[in-house]
Order: C-alpha cells, then structure tokens, then sequence
C-alpha cells in the first residue's frame, strides 16, 4: 500500500507540473497600425450615419412644411354655398316610410340595472319615494314605462279632484276661495235647477 499512496503537492508544485503537461498559449499582439486602422475605420462609420440622419430629417422636415403650406392655401381658397338636396335629415323627422329616425345620441352603458329597487336609488329623497309609491312601482324599468308628463298628469289629477271639492263643499256653504265666486254661483244655480 504504501507504494500506491501518492505524495501530497504543495500547490506550487501542481502549478509547474500542469504547465510541463500542456504549453500556455502565448497571446497575440495586435500590431498598433491595425488598431489604428479599425478606430479610423469607427469613425468613418460614424460620420457616414450622422450624415444620413442628417438627410432624412432634412427630407422629413420639408415635406411637413410643404404639406402645411397647401394646407393654408385650400383654406383659403373660397368655396361656394352647397347646394340644398332633398334629402330628409335625421334629426326627429319621420323618414320616408313613415318610421321615426333613432335619437341622435346615446347615453352610454348604464349604471343600474333595471331590476335595481327605486327605494334603495332615492333612498334620500321622501318626495320621489312617495311619488313611486303613488304610481305602484319598483323597479327601475318599471318606472321606464312611464312619459315625464304622464306622471304629471297621474300626480295632479287627484289634487285637481280635491280642489273641485273643496269648491263645492263651500258653495254649499254660501262660502268661496279668493277670486271664486262665479264659481259658486253657477254651481248654487246647478243645485237649485
């Protein structure tokens, strides 16, 4: 056994022995005209594009002053009044088949749904809660159903009927509101008839 153990190195040792195993390689010296050469050869490069950037630009920028140019010029040239066609616009009119043109814009997406309770989007407002209640409505698309001056009309028409009462009531009374006695006095003659 002993003849097969090695000795151990010192690392000094391992070094001269892997340079005697394989030669270094000497590095090459690049001669200095050659550099020279390739630096001259950089800058040439670098001139030769600065140059076509140049021309480009030139190029670009004149055409952009040309086309503004003409843009002035049919500005200023005067154009004759259009001539009126037969055509029927769309702006509310009916069409030539009797169908109303659709509305010009569009009020985008929107932002509750149809089915959304009217009380919990006025839950602020007592007054329109007490108008959705008088009406028997819900929901959004159901109050969608109904025109502005329809629910005027709904709303006012049990006030009108109240009034006309209350007229009544004090013409039987021999009594009326300020600036209501014709009124009272038609309706004492309806009653005596």
């Amino acid at each position: 056994m002993a003849g097969k153990k090695k000795a151990r190195q010192s690392p000094t040792a391992r070094r001269q022995a892997g340079s005697a195993k394989s030669p270094k390689k000497k590095p090459k010296a690049a001669p200095k005209a050659a550099k020279r050469k390739s630096q001259g050869a950089k800058k040439k490069n670098k001139a030769a594009k600065q140059a076509a950037r140049k021309t480009t630009t030139s190029k670009k920028t004149a055409k952009k002053k040309a086309a503004s140019q003409s843009a002035r010029k049919t500005t200023k040239k005067k154009t004759s009044p259009k001539k009126r066609t037969n055509r029927l616009k769309s702006t509310g009119r009916k069409s030539r088949r009797g169908h109303a043109a659709p509305p010009q814009g569009s009020l985008g997406r929107p932002k509750v749904t149809g089915e959304e309770k009217l009380f919990l989007l006025f839950k602020q407002d007592y007054h329109a809660r007490q108008v959705f209640s008088f009406l028997g409505v819900e929901t959004v698309r159901e109050l969608e159903q109904f025109e502005p001056d329809q629910i005027i009309k709904l709303l006012s028409q049990p006030i009108r009927q109240a009034v006309q009462q209350i007229r009544a009531k004090l013409a039987e009374n021999n009594r009326s509101l300020h600036g209501d006695k014709e009124f009272a006095l038609r309706f004492q003659k309806r009653k005596k008839t």
